[in-house]
């Protein structure tokens, strides 16, 4: 089982985004039974929110859909539990180390790091950009999840 927990700073955009996505492609490719996915913040900033409405938008325009889902912060706990923690950028890498301290498991990395091309993933919320975004954690996740396939 693989226990994926991925971590932006207000949990409404990036990592929502990525807990979605991954979890249809893990359901597209029949190994869903072998993955348990969440998404956190490193902040309290949207705790108890839903998701932003364009993040939201952008996955219901590929037929994904987070019902359900508000933001919640990251815990020392979390760190504990999850076998992988990915953050969206270095901003976030500084927050999940506030949190948890040092990464001792090696858990921590960041979603762009499993690809050929690693950077951070930029905050729409900022932005504006979430075709940029979801482009960046569609390949960051079909990244990943090619990774965990492989080894698994």
């Amino acid at each position: 089982m693989h226990k994926i927990l991925f971590v932006c700073l207000g949990n409404i955009c990036r990592s929502p985004m990525a807990e979605f996505v991954m979890k249809k492609m893990v359901k597209d490719a029949g190994v869903e039974r072998q993955f348990e996915i969440a998404s956190a913040a490193t902040s309290t900033e949207e705790w108890g929110n839903p998701v932003y409405p364009p993040a939201r938008r952008k996955l219901a325009e590929h037929g994904i859909r987070c019902d359900g889902k508000t933001a919640r912060q990251m815990s020392r706990a979390d760190y504990d539990y999850y076998d992988l923690i990915i953050a969206m950028d270095h901003s976030n890498l500084r927050g999940i180390q506030r949190i948890i301290g040092a990464d001792s498991q090696n858990k921590v990395s960041l979603l762009m790091d499993h690809t050929d091309h690693p950077h951070d993933v930029a905050d729409p919320w900022y932005t504006g950009n979430f075709d940029a975004t979801w482009e960046d954690v569609t390949a960051g996740c079909a990244a990943l999840l090619h990774e965990l396939c492989r080894t698994a």
